[in-house]
């Protein structure tokens, strides 16, 4: 019998092993919890944990314990102050030294809600949980660095620490077998007919049997238990891994009819798209393109703080991402993603480019595209235009609207949780 000793360090006063079971009891109540706190917080103040209330009824573990059973007859001892059949009044006020806030009350009972606090990372786990990138799949990359060493039968050289005891052993055996074959039914024969021989009191048959016996026996023991040709080693290749690796285009509408409201908007649904890509997918990269009449690749701070402005050509963004496509992303490698974020204003005239875009050129090589459209007001033709492109692309596009702050996760979260893959 083997024991397996877990030596890994845990928090101070804590057990990570309970910890994880607790945090799978109750994971209802948690998800309830993480997705109240995105809903009423920044989408940017997700480096901290969360702290989670459970009702304390919820808590409460179940036991086993002795029933009464039978015919009893019990005794309980008297008081001084009541008889059978008396009625005892309801105190007035809550018991001294209580902690509790608020009026104290003449009615009622309950029990106090559990408290505990998540951790950042247990934060980001619950939040993402069953979340993915649509239609993602597995490609073999050239050049990839991502191997696996997989069992590929025996060798008869190797190092000790790879050494296949099971293996040699039945090696030796099928080795003292195939050269002590002959001579074991040679000595199983002899055997019998010394016997024989005894039986009938032949003794000078009886004294040739037992030194022939005796040969045989030493022919059999000369072969050794285990020979170096019997050693057999576990083989072990190196295979390049199939994986997955994705690129997120991420188009922002900064045009004139984007006030800061709708900016910061649209900044908190790409702050949390790209939070949750950088955890789930580590060869995923991200490409910022920016547009007003002109569309520009940025980095990630000049995407989120730059204050430049202008007019609105949403095709001028969806023009520049198949540039970097045909460009960088060649699509029989990479898995391509896009996501774009507008107000839905744009110059009339090029509404139908963008549609013409999409179908033509975006979404032949794209796994998917997201389009979320930030107002409150009726939508426009950019709008009507993606509609079409959504009724002939159902697969592949889908469009959003948000209309405040708390439909960001609902919205982010139907736009990207998990389906089959295509």
């Amino acid at each position: 019998m083997s024991y397996i000793v877990d030596r890994r360090l845990n928090a101070k006063n804590k057990s990570t092993v309970n910890r994880r079971r607790f945090l799978d009891r109750y994971k209802k109540h948690i998800k309830r919890a993480v997705s109240d706190a995105v809903n009423n917080r920044s989408i940017t103040d997700m480096e901290r944990g969360e702290e989670v209330v459970i009702p304390g009824d919820d808590v409460s573990e179940p036991v086993f314990h002795h029933g009464s059973g039978g015919s009893r007859s019990i005794v309980h001892p008297g008081n001084k102050e009541f008889v059978k059949g008396d009625r005892i009044k309801r105190s007035d006020g809550g018991g001294p030294g209580g902690g509790g806030a608020g009026e104290a009350s003449n009615s009622g009972e309950g029990v106090d809600e559990f408290v505990f606090q998540l951790s950042h990372e247990e934060f980001l786990d619950f939040l993402f949980d069953d979340l993915a990138l649509p239609n993602l799949t597995k490609r073999a990359l050239k050049g990839n660095a991502s191997y696996k060493y997989e069992h590929a039968g025996f060798t008869t050289d190797g190092v000790p620490a790879k050494l296949s005891v099971l293996r040699s052993l039945k090696a030796s055996k099928a080795r003292r077998i195939a050269l002590t074959g002959e001579a074991r039914k040679l000595l199983k024969a002899a055997e019998a007919k010394r016997e024989e021989a005894s039986n009938q009191g032949d003794e000078v048959s009886e004294r040739r049997l037992a030194l022939e016996i005796e040969l045989l026996e030493r022919r059999i023991k000369r072969v050794p238990f285990l020979d170096t040709n019997d050693l057999r080693y576990n083989l072990h290749q190196k295979r390049p891994l199939p994986t997955s690796q994705a690129v997120m285009f991420c188009l922002m509408d900064v045009s004139g009819s984007m006030d800061q409201q709708i900016k910061d908007m649209a900044k908190r649904f790409y702050l949390l798209l790209y939070m949750f890509l950088k955890r789930h997918y580590e060869r995923t990269e991200i490409v910022f393109i920016r547009h007003h009449t002109v569309a520009k690749e940025v980095d990630e701070q000049e995407f989120f703080y730059s204050r430049e402005t202008g007019g609105t050509v949403v095709s001028s963004a969806l023009t520049l991402m198949q540039e970097i496509v045909e460009a960088r992303y060649s699509p029989n490698e990479w898995n391509i993603y896009g996501a774009q974020a507008s107000d839905g204003d744009n110059w009339n005239d090029d509404s139908p480019t963008c549609r013409k875009l999409l179908e033509e050129s975006i979404l032949p090589v794209v796994q998917y595209f997201a389009y979320v459209e930030i107002t409150k007001r009726n939508h426009q033709a950019l709008w009507q235009e993606y509609e079409q492109v959504a009724e002939s692309h159902p697969d592949t596009f889908a469009q959003r609207q948000i209309a405040e702050v708390g439909d960001i996760f609902a919205v982010f979260h139907d736009l990207f949780q998990k389906r089959d893959a295509a």
